[in-house]
């Protein structure tokens, strides 16, 4: 355990030297750069070692790193969060929770957290995670950092005096570093073909035209503008901000006990002891997916093409477990879908060009190659 946590900080050590080289070229204001520096900072656990690009890292979509577990470990070994790390990235476009007939917006996979400021707030202080006692020990901790400094000049001078406002503050600076290009790029294969900069291959485009019509998947992972303070811009999220009980299975191949036996992840009804949210979980982006498996809110998917295919034969008898909840579970846009093995892997062909960093080969072609039209909007 000691060795890999060595290796994890120099991984960490590396993330750092190369985002913060990166910082100017994204223009960012003092308070993006004190978000940026705090949410680098291994020294803010305790004990030190875990920073939050320890579970968000930018070379894994800014999810975990680790890919072979389904949960993230804290900053003590032994102890392991409960769901799988969603990814920071893009996350800033997610609105603010709100709940009427159905829950929309809203961080972490159960919305307990209204926005991505009350987000940043809650992995300081978790005991499976940075594990620090109160707000006031990781304050201490930032006054004692190189960036105090910027720190008040940012939000006043004394600033760090007051606990619970300069914790509020901590959020509001992650919040803001995580609003940054940095963290939503928007430069994968898929946003040059919207562009007419790159061309899809025949997989890919067969792929996206699955996706779009026959697959569902646009149903619920909507392509036809993302929601943003209220207005629709032309750059696709691929989420529909909500709430859904896919019929997942419980994740069997947890190497350690997350839950006691019996114990069911409600996902949002727990949280809002609604019982027809039972069993819901926040519809995920899928911008850098590639990168972010294992997938869903327990991991128990652990590849982009288990995910297709759990979806296209979900209600196939001997094919998957039980549902953890059997209530409430989405019925209309997947289970059986009679997709051929080529037409998920086309799918998946389709899903690996959301990753942002496209450099096409040979310097680049031009040509639409399929604009994302069709489908698209919101289930209901």
């Amino acid at each position: 355990m000691e060795a890999y946590s060595k290796t994890r900080l120099l991984a960490i050590s590396v993330v750092t030297v190369l985002c913060f080289s990166a910082a100017g070229a994204y223009g960012a204001t003092p308070k993006e750069q004190l978000g940026r520096l705090i949410y680098f900072d291994t020294q803010l656990s305790e004990p030190a070692g875990q920073a939050c690009v320890s579970c968000h890292d930018p070379r894994a979509g800014f999810a975990d790193p680790d890919h072979s577990l389904p949960v993230s470990e804290g900053v003590l070994p032994g102890r392991f969060g409960g769901r799988n790390a969603p990814s920071a990235a893009y996350a800033s476009f997610f609105p603010e929770f709100s709940y009427a007939s159905e829950a929309v917006g809203g961080q972490f996979w159960d919305g307990r957290a209204r926005n991505l400021k009350e987000q940043a707030k809650g992995p300081f202080l978790n005991p499976v995670e940075m594990n620090n006692p109160n707000p006031a020990e990781v304050i201490s901790k930032i006054k004692s950092a190189s960036y105090a400094a910027l720190f008040e000049q940012v939000y006043g001078a004394n600033a760090l005096n007051n606990v619970d406002s300069a914790y509020d503050q901590v959020g509001d600076a992650i919040a803001a570093f995580e609003a940054t290009a940095e963290l939503n790029q928007f430069t994968s294969k898929f946003d040059r073909v919207q562009a007419g900069l790159a061309s899809f291959t025949m997989q890919e485009r067969q792929g996206m035209m699955l996706f779009n019509d026959r697959a569902r998947c646009s149903q619920c992972h909507v392509v036809g503008g993302m929601m943003d303070g209220g207005t629709t811009t032309a750059r696709a999220l691929f989420t529909d901000f909500r709430y859904h009980n896919l019929g997942l299975p419980k994740n069997s191949d947890y190497p350690f006990n997350l839950q006691p036996p019996g114990q069911i992840d409600l996902g949002l009804g727990g949280v809002l002891g609604i019982a027809k949210e039972n069993g819901k979980f926040k519809t995920a982006h899928l911008r850098n997916i590639a990168l972010t498996g294992p997938y869903m809110h327990n991991g128990v998917l652990k590849t982009l093409k288990d995910v297709v295919h759990f979806y296209n034969t979900r209600d196939v008898p001997g094919l998957w477990p039980a549902a953890e909840v059997p209530q409430n579970i989405e019925t209309r846009l997947l289970g059986n879908l009679g997709l051929s093995n080529a037409q998920e892997d086309a799918i998946v062909a389709f899903l690996m060009t959301l990753t942002d960093g496209y450099t096409p080969a040979g310097g680049g072609t031009s040509g639409g190659g399929g604009m994302m039209g069709g489908g698209g909007g919101m289930r209901r």
